[in-house]
């Protein structure tokens, strides 16, 4: 007789106290209806709030509940790799603590599973609760990522999505400190299916993320799977000195044959201002490849645990 099938809900958490309380009860009611046995795996991304406790708490009252809690804030997509890596079953599912991904769906996405695929991601068909310039940005980033990379990430694709065990343990030969989770689910490959869904608002509580994160965070999307602004950096300095050695030899003619002067102080400071900025930018770019290169060549671990309960030691190193 063969053994039931495993699934395990992995969660980073950061400061979600007012979340937790309503969220936590209706993820374990789903799991009640499952024909599966099926726990949860919380990570405590260095929370300043009572987050860490509610959630040793929830660990205390259910054994099917473990509790990952880091040293400080790494932030999401690193506290989502500790996670991975102290997950155990035959699938995952990863999951927001913030409920704007319906834990209800987790049926519908092991129905799936049991079809064949390894992944079955969330694609947003609405996303309520959001402003129209976050909505705006996000759609617009999926597009430019669509260009810049040769790996297809899904649009409005976020990290809600179901997963098999062969991707996870493919997800976890994958070391590279400056991660992107979205990227990095897609480039494993394997047999991948959309599951489209209407995005909630948050049920209690305020998003950790802002602009500026959401920023970073974008940057580290394209540094992480292109090279594309390197190369139109290339690009585009070329074509300047091109137009900037053809403007000079027109200024010696015109100056030769027509005797015309040469233009005085505004026009040069308006060119030396002009290809000095181009130069800024093309160092910034290669500025934050070389960053990037920096902090993997440091090899430090990607994450540090300070606590655990209810869950087993990592399977693979830090």
């Amino acid at each position: 007789m063969a053994e039931p099938q495993t699934l395990t809900v992995v969660i980073a958490a950061y400061n979600e106290e007012a979340a937790l309380p309503v969220f936590h009860p209706r993820l374990m009611k789903v799991l009640d209806g499952l024909d599966l046995a099926a726990r949860v795996l919380y990570v405590d991304d260095g929370s300043r709030d009572g987050t860490f406790a509610l959630l040793q708490a929830f660990a205390e009252a259910d054994p099917r509940v473990g509790v990952v809690g880091l040293a400080r804030n790494f932030g999401k997509e690193l506290a989502l790799t500790a996670g991975l890596d102290h997950a155990e079953g035959d699938a995952v599912v990863v999951l927001d603590a913030d409920g704007q991904d319906p834990p209800e769906l987790i049926p519908a996405l092991v129905v799936k599973w049991r079809e064949g695929y390894d992944v079955v991601y969330g694609t947003r068909t609405r996303r309520d609760g959001e402003t129209w310039f976050k909505r705006f940005s996000a759609a617009a980033f999926y597009r430019v990522m669509a260009w810049l990379s040769r790996t297809d990430i899904p649009r409005d694709t976020g990290d809600f999505r179901l997963i098999s065990r062969p991707v996870l343990d493919a997800l976890r030969g994958l070391r590279e400190r400056q991660r992107f989770m979205k990227g990095l689910f897609t480039w494993v490959g394997f047999r991948q299916v959309s599951f489209p869904y209407e995005r909630e608002s948050r049920m209690a509580g305020r998003t950790s993320f802002n602009y500026w994160k959401l920023w970073n965070l974008a940057l580290e999307g394209i540094t992480s799977f292109s090279t594309v602004p390197l190369r139109l950096a290339t690009y585009i300095g070329l074509f300047t000195a091109l137009a900037a050695f053809g403007w000079g030899v027109w200024i010696i003619v015109r100056t030769l044959v027509w005797d015309d002067p040469v233009q005085g102080w505004p026009s040069l400071m308006t060119v030396v201002l002009f290809l000095g900025g181009l130069q800024l930018v093309a160092l910034g770019i290669i500025g934050e490849y070389l960053g990037r290169l920096y902090m993997e060549a440091k090899q430090r671990p990607l994450y540090l645990v300070r606590a655990m309960k209810g869950c087993r030691p990592a399977g693979t190193g830090l």
